[in-house]
């Protein structure tokens, strides 16, 4: 089983309201000892890694204002998430790096150096969640009216992806670094090329200005559930992710996932928020604590924004009735889902148990093991995101509760496989092989 921790360089990541908890520290998300502690305890708890989301823009929907958002913390403030994985790796050394990072606005060419550098100084163990974005406020601060249609944005991804393949598999032979001190020569110029690509959205010329790194590629995460989404996914993604939902649903997500990306192999991890206790009771109790301080206007804010629905316009039993937007698609059909067919504000606030639209998973470790477990058996899914709800206190029930339940279970590892990040989530080399696009650019 894959487990992930799943956070963002904020206060108010998912489940909102539980920075006002008084045992929650995330309001120390600015403090670099912050995020070296937690990695340090994902570490001993023999995590695959620490998955960092990120977004661009404000949640400003909800009533035309961000005010909600600012008022609640809703993923504001926020820090850039790859500025912290240096010093988390400094701090561990098997621990892995998901870092979201948005290519609608940022030149490939650039791009490519800042995964490059951290792949060196993370010794192979950086992913690249890829997105595309889904605020206009995002669009609005890079001086543009609005965002790209939804599908125009995965067309843009695909040809960034190709000009990226190029600077990270094609410009620099394996050995072109010679670091010969007699010779005076550290790098031959005729094993360095200058990478071409030219398309619709991007021209680039120019050699990439990084040495080969132990993957060259950050291994690929991707998030896209919607049809186009899951097009991109089959293509590019090596680790998917799946929001989650009820398990024969999430079976054929997985499949769907699976036949698209075919022959080759990929990872599909679902999100869950547990909640956990000793004992069912105090799991129960926790949970009742918690709830306490949840947020449902921060919810609103989030759910608004990510679904791109002002839901002040609508009474609270009247029917959302909202077209394909330019938001999260996959996020809208899920929740209309939920509502048998109809979405209300009240049936969609009912779900806010801790905050957030995800559910709960709430039992004793043995009963949250025994869940997850069967979970992945009925759906074929890898393994989980672990979202955060108080910090670090649910960081350190999932690595002293649930792993040695798991464990005693033989659902999940005693120890740290060596390797980069590739190596050890797909079991396969550290560089992408053929049929993976990302090899028709190699020159070595």
């Amino acid at each position: 089983m894959i487990l992930n921790a799943f956070d963002m360089a904020c206060v108010g990541h998912i489940q909102q309201g539980m920075w006002t908890h008084p045992r929650d520290r995330s309001v120390d998300y600015h403090r670099l000892a912050y995020w070296t502690e937690t990695a340090r305890l994902l570490e001993r708890g023999l995590f695959d890694g620490i998955f960092l989301a990120d977004v661009l823009g404000i949640y400003d929907v909800l009533g035309g204002d961000a005010g909600a958002a600012i008022r609640n913390a809703v993923q504001v403030p926020l820090l850039d998430p790859a500025m912290l994985v240096p010093a988390m790796a400094a701090a561990t050394t098997h621990l892995g790096f998901g870092v979201t990072a948005n290519l609608s606005y940022e030149a490939p060419y650039l791009f490519a150096r800042r995964m490059s550098t951290l792949d060196h100084l993370t010794e192979g163990r950086i992913g690249w969640n890829i997105v595309t974005g889904y605020l206009d406020s995002a669009a609005r601060a890079m001086g543009l009216v609005r965002q790209m249609a939804h599908d125009d944005r995965y067309d843009m991804a695909d040809e960034y992806m190709e000009a990226a393949y190029a600077l990270w598999e094609g410009g620099w032979d394996d050995d072109a670094v010679r670091a010969d001190r007699a010779a005076g020569l550290y790098a031959d110029p005729a094993k360095v090329r200058k990478v071409r690509h030219e398309g619709p959205q991007f021209r680039l010329e120019a050699r990439h200005l990084c040495a080969p790194s132990p993957q060259r590629t950050p291994v690929l995460y991707q998030a896209g559930a919607s049809a186009r989404g899951q097009r991109f996914a089959g293509r590019h993604a090596e680790v998917v992710f799946l929001n989650g939902g009820p398990a024969p649903a999430v079976a054929k997500q997985v499949a769907a996932l699976r036949a698209a990306a075919a022959p080759r192999r990929i990872r599909v991890l679902v999100g869950v928020t547990p909640v956990l206790g000793r004992t069912a009771a105090e799991a129960q109790e926790k949970l009742a604590d918690y709830r306490a301080h949840a947020s449902t206007e921060g919810a609103l804010a989030h759910a608004a924004a990510s679904l791109g629905i002002d839901f002040s316009r609508f009474d609270w039993d009247e029917p959302i009735t909202q077209g394909p937007g330019n938001a999260i698609q996959s996020n809208v059909a899920a929740m209309t889902a939920a509502g048998g067919g109809t979405l209300t504000k009240r049936g969609l606030v009912e779900r806010f148990i801790l905050g957030s639209r995800q559910v709960p998973l709430v039992g004793s470790a043995s009963e949250v093991a025994d869940a997850l477990v069967a979970f992945l058996a009925e759906t074929g899914a890898d393994g989980f995101n672990l979202s955060r709800t108080v910090v670090p206190e649910c960081w350190t029930d999932a690595v002293e509760l649930l792993v040695p339940e798991l464990q005693g279970r033989g659902a999940f590892r005693t120890a740290h496989a060596p390797g980069t990040l590739r190596e050890k989530l797909l079991g396969a080399g550290p560089r992408l092989e053929a049929p993976h696009p990302a090899a028709a650019h190699r020159q070595s």
